[in-house]
């Protein structure tokens, strides 16, 4: 019994706090910190590691991109990062809970909302779509192999002879396409060229429609696709963390297994040297280029999923006393290693497959939607027992798609709940996850017609584009500047044990800040409207991008004009000044942890903070009456818990 005192210190608290266990029954925890750094990592890693990264390495000067993306990294990446889990993990609140710390600004939380909508949607038809293809797979030769299908048109023109098939089925190939079979390891022209892993995507996948506004017919199974992926990400958040939290063991960890294996597979191909060459090789005159160091910044801030809300909302469920300064290092820090390792891994069968069409390793690479479901699933039917390495890629990109769209969809559940934060909606959480997920899907719907490709193209160029930026850049002013950075880092030291380091001080306050303010003028003033291929957006659907994007910032305004004129005063500047003062609620989530300014008198705050001699005290005259009841009653349990505040 005398040893439950020293488990103060065992549990990360502070002399003059009682016993604690650091744990939020009513939300809920993450069962253990593995799992926190696991779907953070599964949400920070997603499909733009593969299919942006690598690309933007090689048309940006090779190794010598690899400076500015490293130096964004320290200086923006890893303290934005560190301040959006420490944000998140004091106030134990989603992307809405947290702006207790200054009212006026929840708009930036609905913002943030929004921009996770935006994204969930499109992402999960992205997802469902590597779900066709996965199934696709499960052949004995790859639909997109070869150029004798129904789909295919007359300037299709394949990498690889029909070998090993019969002499009709060659002949077949021979009438759908002059001379098909003489050519099949070459390159005609690149303008005439079509491959048959492109067709196979435009004629039978999406079977696209020639205008962004001419729908078509709903394309029945990338419906039925999209139906199993939203299924996927409804079981594995049915019970929030606590499930989706066992399934990032699997998630999380298994791509890395698929892109070594891959690796693997790619390094020992003829060819693959060249194309890593082509990823790697410095061309130093580039990095005075300020388009490079844009895109560098860019791409950092994007991968990390910095103003999504996702990082908030995933640290709201760490114990109080959590190390995520340590956390925050070890995800971004990996996050990046990851889009390197990709770069291996694309580049290396790219490679391999200019090799093979005797063409330059420019001609093939691509990134987006056309690396992932048209250059490398072509480069794949390269390889001996392609079906398998098919399976493999595509499984990757499901599992790289899902651990972002776990946390996207936890964002918005989250923020629902604690927002509304009635005992029936925090029980049936599992409703709520439910009722997002359905609406979700129905919004995806629009994306499977024939037009789906334009819409889904559209929304993640805008959606989730300079809005971000805008996003981030006031959170930053917002904490460090209008609640205090003073009292910011007090805070953290409170929840850590230790104040921020120094440099991450002023990267807060004066670095990162700036180089938001770099990205958004680069964004603006990189701005080219939107193309597919040789499609050309007509300007209405231009203005409805644009929308999209203002949509998330401006909720930012409407809610502090709101606020403003909801608050007690009766100037502007002191209706203004109180809708910035913190709320009462602001702080620690369990009573146990609101100490020193955040203690309430009167409540159990004030408590909370007796010298831990009384505590002692205490617990030895209960202690004494259980040996005396023990005395009587032989075999009755002093375990049981006991109140350790007095009652009033």
């Amino acid at each position: 019994m005398e040893e439950k005192p020293f488990s103060v210190i065992v549990n990360g608290a502070v002399p003059g706090e009682p016993v604690k266990t650091d744990k939020n029954s009513r939300r809920g925890n993450w069962g253990n910190q593995i799992e926190f750094i696991l779907t953070s990592v599964g949400y920070a890693v997603g499909l733009g590691n593969v299919w942006r990264f690598p690309y933007l390495c090689y048309r940006n000067g090779g190794g010598a991109f690899m400076f500015p993306y490293f130096i964004m990294l320290v200086f923006c990446g890893i303290p934005l990062f560190f301040l959006e889990l420490s944000f998140g993990q004091f106030a134990s609140q989603g992307c809405l809970g947290v702006w207790r710390i200054s009212p006026m600004f929840k708009g930036v939380g609905y913002g943030m909302m929004v921009v996770s909508t935006y994204i969930g949607i499109y992402y999960n038809v992205v997802i469902c779509i590597a779900f066709y293809y996965f199934f696709s797979s499960m052949t004995n030769l790859l639909p997109w192999t070869y150029c004798n299908n129904p789909w295919n048109t007359p300037t299709c023109n394949g990498v690889v002879t029909p070998r090993g098939i019969n002499n009709t089925l060659a002949n077949v190939t021979r009438s759908l396409v002059t001379g098909a079979a003489e050519v099949a390891v070459e390159v005609v022209n690149k303008t005439k060229r079509t491959s048959p892993s492109e067709e196979y995507w435009k004629h039978y996948v999406l079977q696209i429609s020639d205008d962004i506004g001419n729908f078509g017919e709903v394309r029945l199974p990338i419906l039925g696709c999209l139906a199993v992926s939203w299924v996927v990400v409804f079981l594995c958040l049915i019970r929030g963390v606590k499930s989706s939290g066992k399934v990032v063991y699997f998630t999380a960890t298994f791509p890395y297994v698929v892109l070594t294996i891959l690796f693997i597979r790619g390094i020992t191909l003829e060819g693959a040297v060249t194309g890593i060459k082509y990823y790697l090789t410095p061309q130093w005159h580039k990095i005075l280029d300020a388009k490079v160091w844009g895109d560098a910044a860019s791409q950092i801030f994007y991968s990390l999923g910095c103003a999504w809300g996702g990082l908030i909302t995933m640290a709201s469920y760490n114990k109080f006393h959590n190390n995520c300064y340590r956390d925050s290092i070890i995800i971004s820090i990996t996050n990046c290693a990851t889009s390197v390792y990709a770069g291996f891994v694309i580049f290396s069968i790219l490679g391999f497959m200019a090799h093979h069409l005797n063409v330059d390793v420019s001609e093939v690479a691509d990134h987006g939607p056309g690396l992932a479901f048209v250059a490398y699933p072509e480069a794949l039917t390269l390889l001996p027992i392609s079906p398998l390495w098919s399976l493999l890629f595509f499984f990757m990109l499901i599992l790289l798609g899902l651990g972002t769209q776990f946390c996207l969809l936890e964002t918005l559940v989250t923020a629902i709940v604690d927002e509304i934060g009635t005992d029936w909606i925090v029980r049936n959480k599992t409703v709520v996850t439910g009722g997002v997920a359905i609406v979700g899907f129905l919004l995806g719907v629009p994306l499977t017609t024939q037009a789906g490709i334009y819409w889904l193209l559209l929304m993640d160029n805008y959606a989730a584009s300079f809005s971000l930026v805008i996003i981030s850049c006031i959170m930053c002013i917002c904490i460090m500047y209008v609640y205090g950075h003073k009292k910011y880092f007090k805070d953290v030291e409170m929840m850590l044990g230790f104040p921020p380091p120094i440099f991450f001080r002023v990267c807060w306050r004066f670095v990162s800040p700036i180089i938001i303010s770099f990205i958004l003028i680069f964004t603006v003033i990189q701005y080219k409207p939107i193309t597919y291929n040789d499609y050309v957006y007509p300007g209405w659907s231009l203005a409805i991008g644009f929308l999209m994007a203002m949509s998330s910032v401006i909720c930012i305004p409407i809610y502090a004009l709101y606020k403003i004129a909801k608050s007690e005063g009766t100037t502007f500047l002191e209706r203004l000044k109180n809708s910035c003062k913190p709320d009462v609620k602001w702080g620690p989530a369990l009573s146990e942890h609101r100490i020193g300014l955040y203690a309430t008198p009167g409540s159990e705050g004030e408590v909370e903070v007796r010298p831990l001699k009384e505590e002692l005290k205490e617990k030895e005259k209960e202690d004494e009456k259980r040996d005396e009841i023990s005395l009587t009653i032989q075999g009755s349990n002093g375990s049981t818990a006991h109140n350790t505040t007095p009652s009033a």
